[in-house]
Parts: structure tokens; C-alpha cells; sequence
């Protein structure tokens, strides 16, 4: 008796397939029981749909398509972009359409009641004849249109989940809604029918598009809570960023990589650890990007490979400036140890971005990684997404167990904070700070460590040349204050030596543990 309690208390999952989603989902749509998909125009919801038959055919689960909207000529169109042969998966048997959509020329007549019951005979009848487990029904929203008010929608729509439910398959329902965060469908009603509800969101913000998905509500089943992003990928079609799916379960390591200088390395404490972030901060022109391309050229030395994502500057550029300072990044390139990745940010969407790097970075599999620069980025992105894009790209490479050093650009020549700094300095293991220091007349640069995380590292702000030859790290700005904050005051020695002795308590040494 219990055991037969406890299966029919259990509610089993059919996991998607859809990248992201059954995570989310904690394993995928609740088996045999509909779904009602809500999202105002635009929000993917056509493409959910057909990716979730798509899909399931990929796993041998055959599947039917109700459109009350577009026709199966224009959905075989559309999603042929995603790589989705639908044509072909008709001929295979696998793929039905149910036609209900309207006829060009046609016109909605209402007389008396409407009646599902012919349309849920056709449904009935292909899922039958096709042996279908799945099914998605495009949109509710067309034929609610004939309806007369909300009591005949919410009695219809129950009729409909309850014939669904009868077949035991699987079902998506989409609906349209006219407001991103207003009532969750148009007429009110179809969330509290529905087992199940998932929300589409296309929001604008500051003028930058952002795709969310929620899942409000599981009838007796756990899911993840809150707001996700998501993008639709050509040839893939829609992929959910489940951010709350990192953990910090990455190994640690104490093996140390050079930053390729040995001076740096020095400061440092001995290297970067393995599997470190590492945050290069400073204004244009300080030198972020040679000390990216040391860092590259430190790896190639010790046979690593190395990956350059470049947002700024195109490959002849960043080719050009290499050969400055003495090195060869075409012939690294041509020898397989290192991947220069160049790409607009305004060329795609940030979650776009994302998923491109990560799959570069599977598929070449670096020792190290670079990303010049993160600001670049901040500019095709609302606030909120960029931060979540931050967090998924430093998580996914600690996970990888790689280096990754970003840099990042001040928004004043003298120094300050920049946004992508506020966003990553908490989540970074290093920091460095490249800062301009204006002395007599004369432009010079400084360098800190300003964060080592778990290493003794040298705490003085050295000056630092640049030549053909690369960076030249000097020894320390002395008798300076205000490097750091972007306003540099030269002090007396009388003043220094009186200072020291505030704090003097016995011991020497410039080192600090981060």
C-alpha cells in the first residue's frame, strides 16, 4: 500500500533536451501534464515549442504540432535556421502538424458556442497514429479570440488540460501576455488551469534587449526559483544560462605559471597560482594589453596553450603591436600553441558572447586564457547582464582549473573604478593596478599587486618602462602618495620619515598576505 502511495505521489520528469532548461526545471516537464509557456510577442515562445519536439525526436519521442497561428509552411521556414528538418521528420513519421491555423482571406465568425470537441478529435487522432509522446499547441491565444468571455476561456482550456491529461503526454501550451511584468497571461485565467507555468521574458532595458525565463509555478514538484538568461543560438536554437548551477567545487592548486615577466612573477610572490583569475586594471595606454601578451607568451614558453579573446583590437593590430615588443604571435599561432579570438562586442549579444567563449574554450583547450578587455563589454549589455556575465565566464574557467587573466579599463586616464572592476574584484584571486603617475612635467607608469590571494606578494607601487622589448618593472615610487587614487603629491623625506614612525613597530619588510 505504501509502495503504491509513494508512486503516485512521485510526479516523473521527461528532461527536454533543451540546453539549460532541465536544470532549471530539476530534470525537465513534469511527465503527462501540460505547460502553459507565457511571453509577450517576440519572446521565443514558437521556438520553445518547436525546439521541445525537436528535441524529443533526437531522443526518439515522436511529436505533434497544434498551430493556431502560423501555418506548418511557415514553421518549417522558420525553424530550418536552427537546423531543424522538420520536412524530412514528416516524411520519417516522427513530426505531425496540426493544422488549425487560419486561412488567408478568412474570417472569424462566431454563432453560439465554441467547440473544442472536433479539435481535440484531430489532436487525439495524430497523437495515436503517430504514437506521439510529446506535443505543443501554438498559441491559445488565437483560438481564445472566438471566445466570449474569461469563464468560457478558463472553461475551455481546462477542458483542454484535462483531454491532454487523459492521453498522458506531454504538453506545451503557449500564450501571449502584453506586459513583461504585468498579468501573467492575456485573460487572466490560464495560469490558475494550467499544472504548470513558465514565463518569457524580452525585456528593454537602457536600451539593450534581454531575454529572461521563469518558472512560476510546478504543481508538486521543486524547480529553480527566479529569473534566468537565455539566448537563442543559430543552428542550436534557445540556450538557458542556469547561473545558480555553479558551485565552488573547483579543485585548488598550488602550482604557480609565470605572468612572463620575472620581475612580476616576483612580486607575486612566485607566479600566479594555476588556476587563478587575474584582474588587470588601468587606464588606456598603461600597458594592459602587453602584459596580456607576456602572459601569452610565458605559457607558449612553457608548452602551454594559450587562448587571446581581443574585443578591442583586431588580429593585424594586436599582430602589429606583438612584433613591437619582440614577439611573434602569428608564428605561435601557426604552430597551434596559441588561438587569437577577435570579435565586436556589438557583433552579438552578451549571452551570445558567453556561449561562444565557453565553446572555443572546450574545443581548444587551453592552459591559460585572456580577455581583452572585459570593459569593452559593458557597453552591449544592461547592468544586470553583464554581471551575470562576469560570474559565468570567471566560474566556468575556475571550473576549467586554467588561468584566466581579464583586463579591465578605468574610466579616467589617472585612475578610479570601472564598473567591471566593481563587478569582478570580489570573485578574482588577483589584482593588478596599472596607474599613470604625472611627476615634473613627465608621464610615468606604476604598477601594484594590489591583491594576491592566498600568497605573500610585494605591496610597493614600482615604476615600470616600456621598450621593444616588452615591460620593464623599476623599483619603487618613493616619497609619492596618491598613485592609486589618480592624484599623485610628492612628499618630503622629513614628512615620510615622521610617518614611518607612527606605525614603525619594529619590523621591516614590503610583503602582505592577500
Amino acid at each position: 500500500m505504501n509502495k503504491i502511495k509513494k508512486q503516485e505521489d512521485f510526479i516523473e520528469k521527461l528532461p527536454t533536451g533543451i540546453p539549460g532548461f532541465d536544470f532549471l526545471a530539476d530534470g525537465g516537464l513534469p511527465k503527462g501534464r501540460a505547460t502553459l509557456i507565457s511571453g509577450t510577442a517576440g519572446s521565443a515562445k514558437t521556438v520553445f515549442a518547436s525546439q521541445f519536439l525537436a528535441e524529443g525526436i533526437k531522443r526518439g519521442q515522436n511529436g505533434v504540432f497544434v498551430t493556431f497561428e502560423e501555418s506548418p509552411k511557415a514553421i518549417r521556414k522558420n525553424m530550418r535556421g536552427f537546423g531543424w528538418d522538420i520536412d524530412r521528420w514528416e516524411e520519417e513519421r516522427k513530426w505531425a502538424f496540426v493544422d488549425a491555423s487560419p486561412q488567408p482571406g478568412e474570417k472569424p465568425i462566431v454563432t453560439g458556442d465554441y467547440d473544442l470537441g472536433p479539435l481535440l478529435a484531430r489532436i487525439e487522432y495524430a497523437i495515436r497514429k503517430y504514437s506521439a509522446q510529446r506535443i505543443s499547441m501554438d498559441s491559445l491565444g488565437a483560438i481564445f479570440s472566438h471566445l466570449a468571455d474569461s469563464a468560457q476561456v478558463r472553461s475551455d482550456l481546462f477542458s483542454i488540460a484535462s483531454a491532454l491529461r487523459e492521453l498522458e503526454i506531454t504538453a506545451i501550451m503557449t500564450a501571449e501576455r502584453t506586459e513583461e511584468y504585468g498579468e501573467i497571461s492575456r485573460y487572466g485565467v490560464e495560469e490558475f488551469v494550467a499544472d504548470n507555468v513558465v514565463i518569457f521574458r524580452n525585456v528593454l532595458s537602457d536600451e539593450k534587449r534581454r531575454r529572461t525565463i521563469e518558472i512560476l509555478k510546478y504543481r508538486g514538484t521543486d524547480h529553480q526559483k527566479g529569473e534566468f538568461p537565455f539566448t537563442i543560438v543559430p543552428g542550436q536554437g534557445i540556450v538557458i544560462i542556469p547561473l545558480s548551477a555553479l558551485e565552488l567545487e573547483q579543485r585548488s592548486s598550488n602550482i604557480r605559471i609565470t605572468s612572463g615577466s620575472d620581475e612580476l612573477d616576483r612580486m607575486c610572490g612566485g607566479g600566479f597560482f594555476r588556476d587563478s583569475i587575474i584582474l588587470v586594471s588601468g587606464a588606456t595606454g598603461t600597458g594592459k594589453t602587453l602584459m596580456v601578451t607576456e602572459f601569452m607568451v610565458g605559457g607558449v614558453k612553457n608548452n602551454e596553450r594559450c587562448l587571446l579573446f581581443a574585443f578591442e583590437e583586431s588580429r593585424e593590430q594586436l599582430y602589429r603591436n606583438a612584433i613591437g615588443w619582440g614577439v611573434d604571435f602569428e608564428k605561435m599561432e601557426k604552430d597551434g600553441m596559441l588561438k587569437v579570438v577577435c570579435r565586436y562586442p556589438e557583433s552579438t549579444g552578451l549571452e551570445n558572447h558567453l556561449i561562444k567563449m565557453k565553446e572555443t574554450i572546450e574545443a581548444f583547450r587551453p592552459n591559460r586564457v585572456a580577455v581583452d578587455s572585459l570593459s569593452a563589454l559593458e557597453r552591449v549589455s544592461s547592468m544586470k547582464g553583464f554581471r551575470e556575465f562576469i560570474i559565468g565566464l570567471t566560474s566556468f574557467i575556475k571550473q576549467q582549473e586554467i588561468g584566466g587573466l581579464f583586463t579591465s579599463t578605468t574610466p579616467s586616464l589617472m585612475g578610479g573604478t570601472s564598473i567591471t572592476e566593481s563587478h569582478i574584484s570580489t570573485i578574482t584571486d588577483s589584482i593588478i593596478l596599472l596607474r599613470y603617475v604625472e611627476m615634473y612635467g613627465e608621464m610615468r607608469r606604476g604598477l601594484t599587486v594590489l591583491k594576491m590571494r592566498g600568497s605573500m606578494h610585494d605591496k610597493d607601487i614600482r615604476e615600470f618602462t616600456i621598450d621593444h622589448r616588452g615591460m620593464h618593472i623599476g623599483k619603487p615610487f618613493r616619497n609619492v602618495t596618491g598613485i592609486v587614487a589618480g592624484n599623485p603629491m610628492y612628499v618630503a623625506q622629513s614628512e615620510v620619515d615622521r610617518l614611518s614612525s607612527l606605525f614603525d613597530d619594529g619590523s621591516s619588510g614590503s610583503s602582505s598576505l592577500g
